[in-house]
């Protein structure tokens, strides 16, 4: 599990990487990618934001593990120094369902190859 360190946790972070840096599509997520060049730290960073869309709390917590496990198996191919935000889409609860967490990481790297620019 990726220490707290490496989550972005202030809604500044968030806004950031929205504002500032790319994002690319797929239909079960929107992957936002933004380089930090002020920071020392190489470190990548993640946040996750999964609505009520998405359905309950329960259903939300299930939405963000997935996420998150899928991302961080990824690791190895994530460019150093950048922070990362994953939007869920409503439609992320049946992947997960149906393809489990294998079709939440072809999902991330359909979007890391590039996806859809928004």
């Amino acid at each position: 599990m990726a220490s707290k360190r490496r989550r972005l946790s202030r809604s500044g972070e968030f806004d950031r990487v929205y504002r500032d840096g790319s994002s690319h599509a797929t239909r079960y997520l929107v992957l936002y990618t933004f380089p930090r060049r002020d920071e020392e730290r190489e470190d990548v960073r993640l946040g996750v934001s999964v609505s009520r869309k998405v359905g309950g709390s329960v259903e939300r917590n299930k939405v963000k593990r997935a996420l998150r496990e899928s991302f961080w198996s990824l690791s190895d191919r994530l460019p150093d120094g950048h922070d990362f935000v994953i939007v869920a889409r409503s439609e992320i609860g049946d992947l997960i369902e149906r393809d489990g967490t294998p079709g939440v990481t072809k999902s991330l790297e359909e979007a890391l190859a590039g996806g859809r620019s928004t």
